[in-house]
């Protein structure tokens, strides 16, 4: 046995100070960078599509101008969605049941549970909403190519988009006696 020093080597596969954060496959999305999706009265900017998160996650930051409407009241059946509200106040309905989030509120919709929202106010209002897994990422996309081909955003046009995203519209009577 020698008495020299003995030097132990990192057994995990963390990145060394010479690799780059592209090389560890690291998404950082910059307060200017990220997709924009304009969607009318709503700016969404696309944080995380899935493509970094195999899929598990899509992330949007989106922009509610004053007095705007949200799209049908609809459930999903394959993806849960989160809203965490930054400034503002935005209107949750969840079947008949109106919640007004202010920020600093986390709104968490399960598969299943029809809701909407809106931004009744006279001031904007700011999310971040998550989609485990992505798959509503690109019904945002879907809906931005219809204003660019012409196509008016009227709801049986939402509901027409929402259903390739295992999505569907809740009439006024499928919200009936879904609290409990």
């Amino acid at each position: 046995m020698t008495d020299e020093p003995t030097t132990s080597r990192p057994t995990s596969t963390e990145p060394t100070s010479s690799e780059s954060i592209a090389e560890t496959a690291v998404s950082v999305v910059g307060p200017g960078d990220g997709e924009t999706i304009v969607l009318g009265t709503t700016r969404l900017r696309i944080l995380e599509d899935g493509s970094h998160t195999g899929h598990r996650l899509g992330l949007a930051e989106s922009v509610l101008a004053p007095h705007t409407p949200g799209p049908p009241q609809h459930r999903h059946t394959q993806h849960d969605e989160g809203f965490y509200v930054i400034s503002g106040t935005v209107r949750f309905t969840v079947g008949e049941q109106d919640v007004d989030a202010t920020a600093g509120t986390l709104v968490m919709v399960p598969p299943g549970a029809p809701h909407t929202f809106a931004n009744l106010t006279d001031q904007p209002a700011v999310m971040l909403t998550t989609f485990t897994p992505d798959l509503y990422v690109q019904y945002f996309r879907d809906l931005q190519d219809m204003i660019a081909g012409g196509r008016a955003l009227t709801p049986q046009a939402h509901v027409r988009a929402m259903s390739r995203y295992a999505t569907e519209p809740v009439t006024a009577d499928a919200g009936r006696g879904t609290e409990g």
